[in-house]
């Protein structure tokens, strides 16, 4: 049974709006699907106002060993050249680019660093 975090990353809605109109703790698969191929008119609303400039939702995934989250992204992030979870050292990354400058971006997620590559040889 999907709960209202999973529910909210499915209909691609912020966890505050899916509690606002009521989507429960757990709400059943079926109900899900129902809701996401017959969206209520705030939903339907919700799609329509998107500008598609910036994503509800971020896919997190370290480099070395494939873990997931789903966040919603910041303002401040930048574009990230790889990210890591925090069961990794900074030094089992791989390495950046010949002449490229690499900056950590920690607090990404609940647990991820994020990497940016800057300079000629990254770009």
């Amino acid at each position: 049974m999907p709960t209202r975090y999973e529910a909210s990353i499915r209909l691609d809605i912020p966890l505050e709006m899916a509690k606002r109109h009521g989507i429960p703790s757990q709400i059943s698969q079926t109900k899900l699907d129902e809701l996401d191929a017959n969206p209520p008119q705030w939903l339907v609303q919700s799609r329509l106002n998107r500008t598609g400039t910036k994503p509800v939702w971020a896919h997190l995934v370290c480099v070395l060993c494939g873990t997931e989250e789903h966040a919603r992204p910041k303002k401040w992030w930048p574009e990230f050249t790889l990210l890591a979870c925090d069961e990794h050292e900074p030094e089992e990354l791989p390495e950046p680019a010949p002449g490229a400058d690499r900056s950590f971006v920690y607090g990404v997620g609940t647990r991820f660093l994020g990497v940016v590559d800057a300079g000629p040889a990254a770009e």
